[in-house]
């Protein structure tokens, strides 16, 4: 695919809006809630692996988040009985991506990977540096670092994005030598991507019905999704294609927060959304939504 930059007075014929609601340009990700197996065990994983510290701790939950910030990006349930994720996946959680403030930041997680000993897959996607884990229970995570914007490129409204091999040796360079502190204050949650069954669906309720611009559309077997002309705030895919749903008794994504910048904007849609035919609920001042296979989201206001 020919790709090229955009000029900024583009900016209006990138990407592929929804025909109604679209949600606003601030939008954002606020954190992932975890069903995990054994809460002692994924918090040895958190810290020693990801530099993720506690922020709070009940007996069977926990809040995470960078070191010198109380920002909760992941929560961990703890449900003893949970069975962890098959290999070929379930339909539900691909992976959540961690994303640090810069790439300095990713290489000094690199180097602390090999470090360590920790297998990690890696690509580079044009648009932003990538690293794979999965965590005890079979969870996938990406932590990664973005290009500058202005370096990104176009092929008429479609983002380019590729998975490509990443230069490691370069990246590493990228530290300075300085040594992996733990997740570094500007971290925060960059994106979900999930299994589906169907991108079809994910399309109707995710961009039409919930108003995320659709930004990647060519991609196989892939959609990816934003507000506020981001790379994507959510990927879906159908690689996972006739495993079942994620259920209760599994090792999953519970939900995941969309932070929206007031409460009129968190109402907007979700009636949106349940004009559509979605189920919601209202809780606490916050909407829950619900996607046709089962994965629940959160709408919260800022303010």
């Amino acid at each position: 695919m020919t790709t090229r930059q955009m000029p900024e007075a583009a900016n209006e014929q990138r990407g592929i809006r929804p025909k109604g609601y679209r949600l606003p340009e601030s939008t954002r990700l606020g954190r992932v809630r975890l069903q995990v197996a054994d809460l002692e065990r994924s918090l040895a994983f958190y810290d020693r692996v990801l530099g993720m510290r506690a922020i709070r701790r009940t007996a069977d939950s926990v809040s995470l988040g960078p070191h010198g910030e109380n920002r909760e990006i992941v929560h961990l349930r703890q449900l003893r009985t949970a069975r962890p994720v098959p290999k070929r996946g379930l339909l539900g959680l691909y992976h959540f991506a961690i994303l640090l403030p810069d790439r300095a930041s990713l290489g000094r997680f690199v180097a602390h990977l090999a470090a360590i000993g920790e297998y990690a897959g890696m690509s580079d996607h044009f648009v932003s540096e990538a690293v794979y884990l999965t965590d005890p229970d079979g969870l996938g995570i990406e932590v990664y670092a973005d290009r500058p914007r202005d370096a990104w490129r176009y092929d008429e409204r479609q983002l380019h994005m590729t998975t490509n091999h990443l230069d490691v040796d370069d990246l590493v360079k990228s530290a300075g030598g300085e040594r992996w502190m733990g997740m570094p204050p500007g971290t925060v949650l960059g994106h979900v991507h999930l299994y589906v069954d169907d991108i079809a669906k994910a399309e109707a309720f995710y961009h039409e019905a919930l108003g995320f611009d659709k930004v990647v559309w060519s991609y196989p077997g892939a959609l990816f999704m934003s507000a506020g002309g981001y790379h994507h705030h959510l990927g879906t895919n159908t690689w996972a294609r006739g495993a079942p749903p994620a259920t209760d008794a599994d090792a999953r994504l519970l939900e995941w927060e969309i932070i929206v910048p007031t409460k009129k904007d968190a109402d907007e849609a979700a009636r949106h959304v349940k004009a559509a035919g979605y189920p919601v609920k209202e809780e606490s001042g916050e909407w829950i939504l619900t996607d046709p296979w089962g994965t629940s989201l959160r709408l919260v206001p800022e303010a």
